[in-house]
């Protein structure tokens, strides 16, 4: 009689309880003799490598504008809509900071080789229309990461046409409430997470009443503790897992690991990068898991609760106020947001970009680099789309 593997009991919503009594359940099945898979580090080291507590009361990640700076951005918005061209087109040349560009690319250093993030502050997005907001945002954004990701991506007449902007907001209340897939469009907690790409960005144009804290935390201190704590878990991370392909009839699932490992060679430094989104394991809301694909296993669902409960461990919070962006190594930190409550003319609403810097960017591991080229690849202006009002991209919702 064949066993047929079925799904673990495990949700969206981590639940301490469960993780613990399937940790104990699994214990006498673990081999204690396992190590870490060959050749990746022990522990890692530098500057990203920290937890919250570290900070104590001090925020070195807070960089605000002064009003000559703000004063460029004035000047360089006015430049860029003199061309009478699409947001595509904005740049670091067509969208000039001589002055602020030092200092935005000294924050470029902190992305890639420092903590890991930072947060632009002071922009007053009430003194500007959306449109204006998102050239600003772009164009600021350039000198950070100079290469723009497709979020969405979709052939319209024979043309590509992709949107390179995502708006994060409570769409639960609206005509498309019945496909959300994902959080991000509803007032519900995000769990600890990355997006897909080398940098995110995120531009508050509004709060909640409410709520909806932005948290942090470091993928190095977490491979840390579990390098230290769980070796066996590192390995289930480093192994393939089932990727949902939401319905793709020609790709259901696709296979690779969360975890990589970049050993150093030549000028390149060692790297451990994290890539996952928990949601794709358990499904969300009305995006369920498909069933038609294999299941994750006991330790996958053990491990995506130690990556949780671990990096809430060791979590920052910010103080992410209207106006601020803020700038995400994707491949070293974790990012979630607390749950909130919206009300009529206060509601959360942010808006991101994913970007790469070729200057500074990591190396991508192998398993990564299809996914990327979807992401960086020869990407044009004429094909950019910057949607001005929210709408649920593809891969977040039922469609």
């Amino acid at each position: 009689m064949t066993l047929v593997q079925k799904q673990p009991d495990i949700t969206y919503h981590p639940d301490f309880e469960k993780y613990q009594l399937r940790t104990e359940r699994l214990k006498a099945q673990r081999n204690s003799n396992i190590g870490l898979p060959t050749a990746f580090p022990s522990k890692l080291s530098g500057p990203l490598v920290w937890e919250g507590s570290d900070f104590g009361e001090k925020t070195p990640w807070d960089f605000t504008l002064s009003k000559p700076q703000l004063e460029e951005i004035d000047s360089a918005l006015a430049k860029f809509k003199e061309l009478n061209k699409p947001i595509g087109f904005v740049s670091k040349e067509t969208f000039p900071l001589p002055n602020l560009s030092h200092d935005l690319r000294k924050q470029a250093q902190v992305l890639a080789n420092g903590r890991g993030f930072f947060v632009l502050r002071g922009l007053d997005v009430d003194r500007y229309s959306r449109e204006d907001n998102i050239i600003i945002y772009a164009g600021v954004s350039s000198y950070i990461g100079s290469v723009r990701g497709r979020q969405d991506s979709k052939k319209i007449d024979g043309e590509r046409k992709s949107s390179m902007l995502n708006h994060i907001k409570d769409l639960s209340q609206t005509s498309v409430a019945g496909n959300i897939g994902a959080p991000a469009y509803t007032t519900d907690k995000q769990v600890f997470h990355t997006d897909a790409g080398d940098i995110v960005s995120l531009f508050c144009l509004n709060t909640a009443v409410q709520g909806g804290a932005s948290k942090l935390a470091s993928s190095w201190r977490v491979y840390n503790e579990l390098a230290k704590t769980r070796p066996d878990l590192i390995r289930t991370l480093s192994e393939d897992w089932a990727f949902d392909g939401y319905g793709n009839v020609e790709k259901p699932y696709t296979t690779r690991p969360l975890l990589h490992h970049t050993p150093a060679h030549g000028n390149v430094p060692e790297h451990v990068i994290i890539q996952y989104a928990r949601r794709g394991f358990t499904g969300f809301l009305h995006l369920p898991r498909s069933k038609d694909i294999p299941p994750i296993t006991e330790a996958q669902a053990e491990a995506l609760d130690a990556l949780h409960f671990l990096a809430e461990k060791f979590s920052l919070t910010l103080d992410f106020q209207k106006g601020d962006i803020q700038y995400v190594n994707n491949l070293s930190l974790f990012h979630a947001r607390d749950g909130f409550v919206d009300a009529p003319g206060q509601e959360r609403h942010l808006i991101r970009l994913w970007l790469r810097d070729p200057e500074l960017a990591w190396e991508t591991p192998e398993p990564l680099k299809e996914r990327w080229d979807e992401l960086y690849g020869d990407v044009t202006a004429e094909e950019q789309v910057f949607p001005i009002e929210p709408r649920i991209r593809g891969g977040a919702g039922r469609t």
